[in-house]
């Protein structure tokens, strides 16, 4: 099988509303080839709730006036909003030969990378995907394979209004709080962070990309 190149093609979108962008990424990979480069897409959205798949609408817990929007990765309840930094990751699994498992785990080991980078203590849940730092998740991710491709990616907390969480069950945890780079001390632009996920999920790519060719 031919090997692609292990980096993702970036695409820095800026601020762009949440449903056209889901609609563009079912698109894209509903009319992807064998030869259609890997891409990364670098955005921010303004205010919206999305409910995964198998989601319960208990999980919003009261009206906020912030759209709720029903879709189709895995995962309950979450929120995006202006000052989170979210990279969508439409990779072609089956080509690069990387299983949905090792997909989330690249993900959450490239963020764990990031963190540590700004000294920031951060750890994964068994069974709870995402990045916590000590009681409070930092870092939600969902994903939708579709013809051995993926779509949706992770989100990470930078600089942003946290009060919404307070209106849901965060990933369908009761009580889960949340945290984000500012309470850390990290100053960084949105576009900043974004090249640093990508630069992280890039590496770990790469580490992935030479395992495999040194055990071939």
């Amino acid at each position: 099988m031919d090997t692609p190149a292990p980096l993702l093609l970036r695409k820095p979108l800026g601020l762009v509303e949440y449903e056209p962008t889901w609609h563009a990424m079912q698109q894209f990979t509903r009319a992807r080839t064998r030869e259609t480069a890997d891409e990364l897409w670098l955005v921010e959205h303004p205010p919206v709730f999305t409910l995964g798949l198998a989601g319960k609408p208990e999980h919003l817990l009261r009206e906020t006036g912030i759209p709720l929007v029903k879709i189709d990765r895995g995962g309950q309840i979450t929120y995006h909003g202006p000052g989170q930094a979210v990279a969508y990751l439409l990779i072609d699994l089956a080509r690069r030969e990387i299983k949905v498992r090792e997909l989330v785990s690249l993900i959450e080991q490239a963020i764990l990378d990031l963190l540590r980078g700004y000294n920031i203590d951060a750890h994964l849940r068994e069974g709870a995907p995402g990045v916590y730092v000590a009681d409070a998740k930092i870092a939600a991710l969902g994903l939708k394979i579709a013809n051995g491709c993926s779509y949706h990616g992770l989100s990470l907390n930078a600089d942003m209004d946290l009060t919404p969480y307070s209106a849901i069950n965060p990933c369908g945890y009761p009580g889960l709080e949340s945290a984000q780079l500012k309470d850390f001390g990290v100053s960084d632009s949105l576009p900043v962070i974004h090249q640093k996920i990508a630069d992280a999920l890039d590496a770990r790519f790469e580490h992935h990309h030479a395992a495999r060719m040194a055990a071939a």
